[in-house]
């Protein structure tokens, strides 16, 4: 008996409906330097940088672990794609660079077109507020290997930094002091730990009261983007080192920008942590270790300066609504 390619489970009907429903979203993120359309093998732009002598071209690719259960099991995905783009953005800030185009792959059981444009909508929001442009993506429909409509992200971005102007971590020295940029919550990270605690307790509707917020709320709250902040401190301060805190927590993505010879000395008591890590790590019993390494703990990211500007860039950041703490500083020896 003969079979179809939509027996096999592969509906390509569904994926031109779908990208039907993106292409003018998408195309929403085009600026001058995009030169090509959606649908092509490869997206083109321009790479002329006006301004820079020697352009350097910075890049990352990263998914959203299993923050992607909670948005299925919560029936929103309208909010994923924004996490994946600021994680991305925030990446290659760390470096100085500035985003420049964004490419998705998106991988699925069963394509659910609407489902898959919710989640293409969020790319949209977040690349138009981080100044970058959508050029191309990958849709996959891979019935036997995903389960039903369950779907998987990653995402590509490339930027450009001024060679001379790169942020290395080099001039990380022996008592800089380390400044913390707030979370908006979990941001990509830590999630099965989470889950595992929290799924087992509650459902992703129930409202807790500590929270102010139902579960799903408080775990799909958006990686938020430190683009702005941080350009307006590169822009008027010699900043030493910036770290993306991700999976491995403060020490583990700091560490990876020191220089031989200086450590890391956090101060763990200098900040509140928001409620939704102290509710996770009372119910689940999670030492305080594990905690660490597996979440921000309610910092995003960390700028290292000198010690004489810490006062003034704290002025500068509070006074532009930009709530900043100091959480420890650069001390001598090697890391543990």
């Amino acid at each position: 008996m003969p079979q179809t390619y939509a027996d096999a489970g592969v509906r390509i009907d569904e994926g031109d409906r779908f990208v039907r429903l993106i292409k003018r979203p998408v195309r929403t993120t085009f600026n001058k330097r995009v030169l090509g359309d959606i649908g092509g093998f490869g997206g083109l732009f321009d790479a002329r940088f006006k301004g820079l002598k020697n352009p350097v071209l910075v890049s990352s690719v990263d998914g959203v672990g299993t923050k992607l259960r909670v948005a299925q099991l919560a029936g929103r995905h309208d909010t994923i794609g924004q996490d994946l783009v600021n994680h991305c953005v925030n990446d290659i800030l760390t470096v100085g660079a500035q985003p420049l185009f964004f490419l998705d792959y998106f991988a699925t059981g069963q394509l659910k077109a609407e489902t898959a444009a919710e989640v293409v909508r969020g790319f949209v929001r977040a690349c138009k507020e981080n100044g970058c442009a959508l050029i191309g993506g990958e849709t996959a429909e891979m019935p036997g290997f995903y389960q039903g409509s369950d779907y998987d992200l990653a995402g590509t971005i490339v930027g450009v930094a001024e060679k001379k102007r790169l942020i290395t971590g080099k001039k990380i020295r022996k008592g800089d002091v380390m400044i913390g940029l707030p979370s908006t919550g979990l941001h990509t990270n830590g999630y099965s730990l989470a889950r595992s605690v929290l799924l087992k307790r509650y459902d992703v509707s129930h409202f807790v009261d500590d929270l102010g917020k139902t579960v799903g709320e408080a775990l799909l709250e958006v990686h938020r983007s430190y683009l702005r902040p941080v350009n307006r401190l590169l822009a008027k301060f010699n900043i030493h080192g910036l770290s993306h805190i991700t999976g491995g927590g403060i020490e583990g993505n700091t560490n990876r920008i020191l220089p031989k010879g200086v450590r890391l000395k956090v101060d763990w008591n200098a900040w509140e942590r928001p409620v939704i890590f102290r509710l996770i790590q009372r119910l689940g019993e999670i030492p305080e270790d594990d905690a660490r390494r597996a979440f921000n703990l309610g910092i995003g990211m960390i700028v290292i300066v000198s010690r004489k500007n810490v006062d003034k860039i704290l002025r500068y950041l509070r006074k532009r609504g930009e709530p900043t703490m100091v959480i420890g500083e650069i001390v001598g020896g090697r890391q543990p």
